[in-house]
Parts: C-alpha cells; structure tokens; sequence
C-alpha cells in the first residue's frame, strides 16, 4: 500500500490546517483528516462549470467562482467559455496559488496566466457584495465549491453563504437568467427548500466523482434566476 506524503500546509482562518499530500500520482487537500478533493476524484468539480455554461444564454457571460482549490472548476470554465467571456476566482488562502504554480503545476498553473480569467485573494462573500453594491458588475453565473456543502462548512464566515440571506445576496448578483450552482458532498433537502423560498428556479443533479460513472455520488444545485 502506498504511503501518503505530506507536502505542504497552510493555516486557514479559525487555526484550522489544510495539508497537501501525494499519494503516488495522484494529490489531496485535506482538512484535518477530511479529504477536501483529490486528483482521483475531480469530475464533479468540473461539471460544476461544464454543465453551468451549458444552460447559460449571456453570449459572453461572466463567472464567480468561489474556491480554487485544484482549479478543477476554474480549468473547466474557461475550456468551455465562450468567446468574449471572462472567469473570476475568489480563493481565500495564499497557500493555495503557490500550491497550483509549485507541486500542482502540471494541473492548473496554465490556467493562472490565462487572459480571460483573474484569481482574486478574498472571501467569495465580497465579491458578492460589490456586485450588489454596484462596485463590480453583476455576473451570469456563480459559482461556490469552497465546502464539502452547506452542512459541511470549512470556514465560519462561510456560513452565510447557505442561508436565506446570502442566498438572496447571490440572486441580486446575478443578471437575469443567470445561475447560482453549489456543489456538495451530499444531499441536503433543507438547502434545496431554501434556493426554491428564493424564487428561483432549482433543479438538482447528482454527478458522479469519476467520469466512469463510479466513485461517491455528488450534488451540485442548478438554482437560476427568472
């Protein structure tokens, strides 16, 4: 049996540690002993994106993305982003960026130096609140994979991302017909309930982890606005 190999650490808000393994060929951002994601088990993070831009209509839509993790979603957005696009990332660790040019760079360094997107060191919740402060335009999509999903938070302050108010926060963000998707570890009814009180229009998927149609079954929620 392989040994894992830690890499790197990184401490993020609340003394929590992310580590970086490898594992053979493959690498894991763990929480503590909670694996956050992994290069076996990446699919679901790109259809995040894949299947996102596949119901957008904005001819040159504009993305929030929040978390980079692996840059799993970020990749995948700007390989099926149309012409004239543009891809935002809000990352909250550091470590993370030196991650993806250092040990990960065969994964998502390119994507880092691409001209349509940008990686932005802040809370997701920020660059929510400029669009709806008028500070930032408003996007097409959003995009959140910065948990395990909204009974698996990392972070405190992430919290209000799930709720009624920052669910609603997220609806004034968007442009018209534009598309708020969360991914998560599992299923969470209450979460779905809440998108509907929103007044959106939510649909939900299960996505496996492998393109093989194996591994741990996904949702990501579909919730867009009329």
């Amino acid at each position: 049996m392989l040994p894992r190999e830690t890499l790197a650490t990184a401490q993020i808000p609340e003394g929590k540690e992310l580590t970086l393994v490898s594992h053979g060929r493959d690498f894991i951002i763990m929480l503590g002993r909670d694996e956050l994601m992994g290069t076996r088990m990446q699919f679901s993070e790109e259809q995040l994106a894949v299947l996102t831009l596949a119901e957008l209509s904005a001819p040159k839509p504009r993305i929030l993305i929040g978390g980079f993790g692996m840059g799993f979603t970020y990749r995948a957005a700007l390989a099926n982003l149309p012409e004239g696009g543009e891809v935002v990332v809000a990352e909250l660790v550091p470590e993370i960026l030196d991650w993806a040019k250092g040990p990960l760079a065969h994964l998502s360094a390119a994507s880092l130096d691409d001209p349509r997107g940008e990686v932005i060191l802040c809370n997701v919740e920020a660059l929510i609140d400029d669009a709806n402060d008028g500070t930032s335009a408003k996007y097409d999509a959003i995009l959140l994979d910065v948990d395990n999903g909204p009974d698996g938070i990392v972070v405190d302050s992430n919290f209000r991302l799930y709720t009624r108010t920052g669910i609603a926060k997220a609806k004034d963000a968007l442009n018209p017909g534009g598309i708020m998707a969360v991914w998560s570890a599992a299923p969470d009814h209450k979460f779905t309930r809440r998108l509907m009180d929103a007044g959106l229009e939510v649909e939900v998927r299960e996505v496996r982890a492998r393109p093989n149609n194996k591994g741990p079954r996904h949702t990501i929620w579909f919730a867009k606005k009329r």
